[in-house]
């Protein structure tokens, strides 16, 4: 049960960004006793591997702060960030051997179903909501959302390491968000379709 949910949190925070997890996993699989990688997934740990991710991680948080390049940021982690999701579950599931859930290992493939489908859920709904903060904001809320989500995508990381349990709380929070955004979103269409339908003065 907690690797499932390691795996949960992780993918959660690969939907926010999928550099941060990636590398959380790397640096602890690599320099403490923290994670432990199968050994199909041991190139997380190779030095050039993390490099490469720490720039694009560089790269993602520059442009993920800037209005309109955001929007065609978040066009390109579209299949980055389930990607990114499905990796982080599947390496995790090593974990399973010390909690005796053993499920997860007899069908691998359902937890890269489940990193995928977590990840793609929180990304449609950053990229949902991202829009509209920028709409509303003039464009001055894009930077600070995004430092928001960086540091939720990190937090959630290692909660999901350290304290596979809370990751409860963090995903009741998510839905609770994803809730409120649903409700943004439909009230700013139902607006939007009040304005179109109404006359316009001759």
């Amino acid at each position: 049960m907690l690797a499932v949910l390691t795996g949960l949190g992780l993918s959660t925070a690969a939907g926010l960004n999928a550099y941060i997890p990636l590398l959380v996993v790397g640096f602890l699989a690599n320099f403490t006793d923290a994670v432990k990688l199968p050994q199909d997934y041991s190139w997380l740990t190779n030095g050039w591997v993390l490099a490469i991710i720490s720039v694009l991680l560089l790269a993602e948080v520059v442009l993920d702060k800037v209005p309109v390049v955001d929007h065609v940021n978040d066009i390109i982690q579209t299949a980055v960030r389930p990607a990114a999701g499905g990796v982080v579950f599947s390496a995790t599931q090593a974990a399973s051997q010390l909690d005796h859930s053993t499920w997860m290992n007899q069908n691998p493939w359902m937890s890269w179903i489940l990193g995928i489908g977590v990840a793609l859920a929180v990304h449609v709904m950053k990229a949902s909501a991202r829009p509209v903060v920028n709409v509303s904001t003039a464009g001055v809320g894009a930077p600070v959302v995004s430092t928001v989500e960086d540091a939720g995508s990190l937090g959630i990381s290692l909660i999901a390491v350290f304290f596979p349990v809370l990751v409860i709380v963090a995903l009741v929070v998510l839905a609770a968000l994803a809730w409120w955004v649903i409700r943004l979103l439909r009230r700013r269409r139902a607006r939007r379709n009040t304005l179109q339908r109404a006359p316009h003065p001759s």
